[in-house]
């Protein structure tokens, strides 16, 4: 018999294995998204990323499409990797799936009504947000390291040459921005109980980051963007090429971990379904 105030190992976090697990689909399917798109790019690199061909195409292109796109970095096989798997593809993909997940995990909740049904079993709303957003940051997980898998084993028949500890750090710059995206979305839909309004706020925060880092490498004029911009945060120093920049990792993570108290806080304040 379990001790009274005890949940049974079965009930632990029943929320989180519910959000985890009822998503396995969505999950493996954006999991296949991003292993198609490494699989499509990394073996080009051989015939187009490192010749002299494609570095005359790049010098050929205006100055500031090539900086905006990060296309001044995809001579080598690291700044390849970089610029069209998780700068571009892996990033557009990632946000996506992120954006989506914050989204549903509170406000999709409460529109389809689920959110009342939950809380009036005695689930405090703290525990609601804290299980959900486990949910969201393991698949970010699960994705980023897929990523790193694949990356990993592309890299010898890829000839991409990308030292493996660079690899980690990237990816888990990678996995950082997803989550910001990701929990962005959460706290806007936890506040409003509106997933459109989460969906808005999470998309927001991918779409600026790359459109601020974009503008802001054209110009000295407008490096300002720089510093607002989560993508710059992550991919300013090309990790891939000259590692990590891990005070920007902690920023990352730890702005996603004071969404996440902050979407606590706005559920507990305010009325479920009003």
């Amino acid at each position: 018999m379990s001790h009274p105030g005890k949940s049974p190992a079965g009930t632990r976090l029943p929320l989180f294995r519910r959000a985890f697990f009822d998503s396995w689909r969505s999950t493996l399917a954006w999991a296949a998204g991003l292993a198609a798109a490494a699989f499509l790019y990394l073996p080009l690199y051989p015939s187009i990323g490192g010749s002299d061909q494609m570095q005359d195409m790049i010098n050929a292109l205006p100055a500031e499409m090539t900086r905006a796109l990060n296309y001044d970095q995809i001579a080598s096989g690291p700044g390849y990797t970089q610029a069209t798997l998780f700068g571009l593809i892996g990033f557009l993909l990632m946000s996506i799936a992120t954006v989506a997940w914050g989204a549903a995990a509170v406000g999709g909740n409460e529109e389809s009504g689920q959110l009342e049904l939950t809380l009036a079993h005695g689930v405090r709303r703290v525990q609601v947000v804290l299980e959900r957003a486990l949910a969201l940051l393991l698949r970010v997980l699960a994705l980023a390291a897929l990523a790193f898998v694949i990356v990993a084993l592309l890299n010898g028949p890829s000839q991409l040459e990308i030292d493996p500890a660079k690899l980690f750090g990237t990816v888990v710059l990678f996995a950082g921005l997803g989550l910001l995206t990701g929990t962005s979305a959460l706290l806007v839909g936890a506040a409003t109980g509106r997933r459109t309004y989460g969906l808005a706020a999470g998309a927001a925060v991918a779409v600026l980051g790359y459109v601020f880092n974009a503008v802001g490498r054209q110009s000295p004029d407008v490096e300002w963007l720089l510093k607002v911009s989560p993508y710059h945060w992550a991919y300013g120093n090309s990790p891939m090429v000259n590692g990590a920049d891990w005070a920007a990792a902690g920023w990352l993570w730890g702005i996603s971990a004071a969404l996440v108290a902050l979407a606590a806080v706005a559920l507990e304040q305010r009325d479920v379904g009003a």
